[in-house]
C-alpha cells in the first residue's frame, strides 16, 4: 500500500503542528460574566468578575483529591457527605467516586439529611443570615451586611445550594479549616476542589450528607 502523502505546504504543516500549543497557551478571558442571586434584593443578577485580578487565588486542599473504588448504593452524580470522615464523594458511575477533603459543621451545628441542589453560584454574594449575625455580635465581631465574591469572601470560588435550606456545599477563604468540624452547618471545599464539583453536579443532584 503506498504512503499517505500530505498535499499541504511545509509551511502550513508547520503552523498546524503548532496549534496544540497555541491553544494551550492562549490566556483565559480578562473578565467573566456570572449570574449571581442578590439576597437583599431578592432576585438574581449579572455581574463581571475581573479574572486578572483573581487568577492565581484559588487555594489548594491540604489533601489532593484522588479517585477511590465505590460499589455503594447511589447511582452516578450522587454527591455523599462523610461528616464523620471529613470527605465528601462525587460518584462517577464507573466503580469509583471522587474524593475531596472538606470542613463540616461544628457541633451543635452539624447536620443529616438529604437535599437537592437547588441552584449554584460562581464567586457568590455572601448574605450572613440574622441569626448568624447577632450570635457573631454577642461575640464582639461585627459582620458585613453582604459581600461581594471574590478571594476573601467565605463562601469561596462557588457555591452549590442546597434545597430551600441555609446550608451550602462552598469554597473558603481559610483553607486550614478542612479536615476540621469548624463551619455553621455548610460544607467547605478549597476553591480548586469546589469549582471542579461545580463543573461536576447539576441542579437537582442528590446531596446524601450522613
Amino acid at each position: 500500500m503506498p504512503a499517505f502523502r500530505s498535499r499541504l505546504s511545509p509551511g502550513r504543516l508547520a503552523i498546524l503542528s503548532a496549534l496544540p500549543a497555541l491553544l494551550l497557551a492562549s490566556p483565559a478571558p480578562a473578565e467573566q460574566t456570572v449570574r449571581q442571586f442578590d439576597a437583599r434584593a431578592g432576585k438574581w443578577v449579572v455581574r463581571r468578575i475581573d479574572n486578572a485580578r483573581l487568577a492565581g487565588r484559588l487555594n489548594a486542599a491540604p489533601i489532593a483529591a484522588r479517585n477511590v473504588a465505590y460499589a455503594g448504593e447511589f447511582k452516578a452524580g450522587t454527591v455523599i457527605v462523610d461528616t464523620q470522615k471529613r470527605r465528601l464523594f462525587y460518584v462517577n458511575g464507573n466503580g469509583t467516586a471522587r474524593e475531596y477533603v472538606i470542613g463540616v459543621g461544628r457541633e451543635g451545628f452539624a447536620w443529616k439529611g438529604r437535599e437537592r441542589i437547588s441552584r449554584k453560584a460562581e464567586w457568590p454574594v455572601w448574605t450572613p443570615p440574622a441569626e448568624m449575625v447577632s450570635r457573631e455580635a454577642a461575640k464582639g465581631r461585627i459582620l458585613p451586611a453582604s459581600m461581594e465574591g471574590g478571594p476573601e469572601n467565605p463562601l469561596g470560588a462557588r457555591a452549590i445550594y442546597l434545597g430551600d435550606t441555609l446550608y451550602r456545599i462552598h469554597g473558603t477563604n481559610e483553607p486550614w479549616t478542612l479536615g476540621k468540624a469548624v463551619s455553621s452547618g455548610c460544607i467547605r471545599m478549597a476553591n480548586d476542589d469546589v469549582v471542579e464539583l461545580f463543573d461536576k453536579v447539576d441542579v437537582g443532584s442528590l446531596v446524601v450528607v450522613r
